[in-house]
């Protein structure tokens, strides 16, 4: 039987290419599930139609759609804004849920990634995204992967029904800069984005089991995520990473997400013509990794030197070539917090290293047995069989500095 008729497979279409602007969708963090069992339906593995990959490397598939591209807002950046003339469509919450299902049985998703623009208020429009997830977990047994989309400003008795059936929550910041933000969407309010943020943190924490009291109701326990358009306005990196920091530190955040500004159709004048590079956004990403995993802290990043990310070089590497005082580390007895600031070390190696050299001292060919990135590393590290010198030490590595050339030379 065919699951989407012509004017499904029509809304599909449009409703799925409105959601591709959205970049908070990862089903990283999700408790294990199956029907294996027999009971229920779905599972938190697959593959499918819109790929995200969690941070462990595994490759998982979401029906990524919005509910509606309708929206009363008119969001200068946003194609769904209420003065764009774009194709609209609207689902129902029965569609959904059929498309969910349907296609789960044809082994073509492991979960849902669920978003709307603001179809009558943002009540309305949460109760109804609230709907399907309940939907596909009471009537359907529906065990996969569910992402929700969050509206700042709705009932926050109606989040909380969200997160009792979802998995993840995101409410997305947008913009770095309130000022911006009033200028760009200017029905949107930083403050009330705030505060639903910090209402789900503390949702998340009443959540949690603690020994000896009865076990408190589920809500959404992977976590909430957000997400940054960069290139919309004039924000620097500095400012988007120091913002990332917040975030994570103020609302207990699993992910920040950030998304490069590109044009729509009949822009407003107010927006850049150009999109921004997506290699920034690539950079941003990996500054992103250092805040949560590499110990870094955002003016360790930036330090004295520009507000924007070299585009050439990760900033990782750049920090290690503003640093060549601290390199050569010894591989075999520098801590681990030095050896995770080694360019091309990730934090699995590194543990991978430390627990080796308790064995034996560690020559470079072992270090190469347990990274593929030995020729990045190796300007970086000393063993007892190798130490880097000449065009290989880090001093020779860092670039020359810009020279003004002699008209008259």
């Amino acid at each position: 039987m065919n699951i989407v008729d012509d004017r499904l497979q029509r809304k599909l279409e449009i409703l799925a290419d409105a959601a591709k602007y959205d970049a908070s969708c990862a089903s990283s963090g999700a408790q294990g599930r199956n029907s294996r069992d027999g009971k229920g339906l779905g599972s938190t593995t697959g593959a499918g139609i819109c790929h995200a990959y969690t941070p462990d490397g595994r490759c998982v598939s979401l029906l990524k759609i919005l509910l509606t591209n309708h929206c009363v807002y008119d969001c200068a950046y946003c194609v769904n804004r209420v003065s764009g003339n774009g194709a609209r469509a609207r689902f129902t919450v029965e569609e959904v849920v059929k498309l969910t299902v349907g296609f789960y049985r044809r082994n073509m998703i492991e979960g849902l990634f669920l978003s709307s623009g603001i179809i009558r208020d943002e009540d309305y429009t949460m109760e109804e995204i609230a709907r399907v997830a309940r939907e596909l977990r009471l009537t359907h047994g529906f065990r996969g992967y569910i992402h929700l989309k969050a509206i700042a400003g709705a009932d926050p008795r109606l989040v909380e029904e969200a997160g009792r059936w979802a998995d993840r929550l995101s409410i997305n910041t947008e913009l770095v800069a309130d000022a911006s933000l009033q200028r760009l969407a200017p029905e949107k309010d930083a403050g009330v984005i705030r505060r639903a943020m910090a209402d789900v943190r503390l949702k998340l924490e009443a959540a949690k089991p603690d020994k000896g009291k009865a076990k408190p109701p589920r809500f959404a326990p992977a976590g909430q995520s957000t997400q940054i358009i960069i290139g919309a306005d004039d924000t620097t990196d500095r400012e988007i990473v120091a913002r990332g920091a917040n975030l994570y530190s103020s609302y207990a955040l699993r992910r920040v997400y950030y998304s490069a500004f590109s044009p729509i159709p009949q822009p407003a004048a107010a927006l850049p013509l150009k999109p921004a590079p997506l290699m920034r956004e690539h950079r941003l990403y990996q500054a992103d990794w250092l805040l949560r995993y590499y110990g870094f802290a955002p003016d360790e990043i930036f330090e004295d030197g520009p507000a924007m990310l070299d585009l050439k070089i990760d900033p990782k590497r750049a920090w290690a070539l503003r640093h060549p005082q601290l390199f050569p580390l010894d591989v075999n007895r520098a801590p681990r917090e030095l050896l995770l600031r080694v360019p091309g070390l990730g934090v699995r190696v590194v543990d991978k290293l430390i627990a080796a050299r308790r064995q034996g001292a560690l020559r470079l060919a072992d270090v190469g047995r347990l990274t593929r990135r030995v020729a990045q590393v190796r300007p970086f590290l000393v063993t007892p069989d190798w130490t880097p010198r000449g065009r290989e030490s880090p001093d020779a590595l860092r670039p020359a500095a810009p020279r003004q050339l002699d008209l008259f030379a």
